[in-house]
C-alpha cells in the first residue's frame, strides 16, 4: 500500500518506519526536505520525501502527523483535493501547551480537532485514530501476551476498516466507538494518557479494553 505521511517529527517517522518494516511504500511529507536527507538515506527504496500536496497526492491511506494547533492549516497545505474519497487518518489532539504542561485539553462538544479536520477535508473520509498513545509503542503495542486497545472513529465503515488492518499489523486490538463526532471524547481520553505520563515522567503506558 501506498501511505502518505503529512510531518516529519517523532510520530510520523515512527509510523513510516513501521509501514515500511511491513513492506508498504512510504512518503513522508515536510516544508524542509533537507532535514529529512539522513531519514531518507536510511529508510530504503521504498521511502520517500515530499511537500504536504505530494504526499496527499501519492498516498492510498494519508496520515495527519502534525502538531494539534496546525492540523487545519496542513490540510490546507495538503490540498482538500488531494485528499478527496481516500482514508484520512487523524492522530491529532486538541492541546493548548500555553500554561506549560500537561496541556489543557482545546476541543468542545461538536468541535473536535478530527471534525474540524473533517470539515477542511469534506471529501476525504476522516479516521480519528493512533491519538492516545505515544511514539514510543505506537508500532509495538503488545505488552507480554496482551494486545493494548486503540479507539477509532469515523463517518465511513470503509475506512475505518482500512484503519484497523494498518494497526492491527502492528498488532493492536481496535475498537469502533462510532462516527466521527466521537472524535471529542477520543481526543479527550487523550488527555487522560498524556497527564499520567506528565505526573509519573512515564511514556510506554497504554490502554486495554476488557469486555465479558
Amino acid at each position: 500500500m501506498k501511505i502518505g505521511i503529512i510531518g516529519s517529527g517523532g510520530v510520523a517517522k515512527t509510523l513510516a518506519g513501521g509501514f515500511l518494516a511491513n513492506g508498504h511504500q512510504v512518503t513522508l511529507g515536510t516544508r524542509d526536505a533537507e532535514k529529512l536527507a539522513d531519514w531518507l538515506a536510511a529508510a530504503g527504496e521504498n521511502a520517500a520525501v515530499g511537500s504536504f500536496a505530494e504526499t496527499a497526492r501519492f498516498g492510498d491511506v494519508v496520515f495527519l502527523c502534525v502538531r494539534g494547533e496546525a492540523a487545519v492549516d496542513a490540510v490546507a497545505l495538503a490540498g482538500a483535493e488531494n485528499l478527496a474519497g481516500k482514508t484520512l487518518i487523524d492522530p491529532t489532539n486538541p492541546l493548548d501547551f500555553s500554561n506549560g504542561v500537561p496541556p489543557k485539553f482545546a476541543a468542545a462538544v461538536g468541535d473536535s480537532l478530527g471534525e474540524r479536520v473533517q470539515r477542511a477535508a469534506p471529501d476525504a473520509r476522516v479516521v480519528k485514530a493512533f491519538n492516545a498513545i505515544g511514539a514510543a509503542i505506537m508500532v509495538d503495542p503488545r505488552f507480554g501476551d496482551d494486545r493494548a486497545t486503540m479507539f477509532i472513529a469515523g463517518d465511513d465503515d470503509r475506512a475505518k476498516k482500512e484503519t484497523a488492518a494498518l494497526a492491527a499489523e502492528f498488532g493492536w486490538d481496535v475498537e469502533d466507538l462510532g462516527g466521527i463526532d466521537q472524535s471529542f471524547f477520543l481526543e479527550a481520553f487523550a488527555s487522560l494518557w498524556i497527564n499520567y505520563g506528565f505526573k509519573n515522567n512515564h511514556w510506554t503506558h497504554a490502554f486495554k479494553f476488557l469486555k465479558r
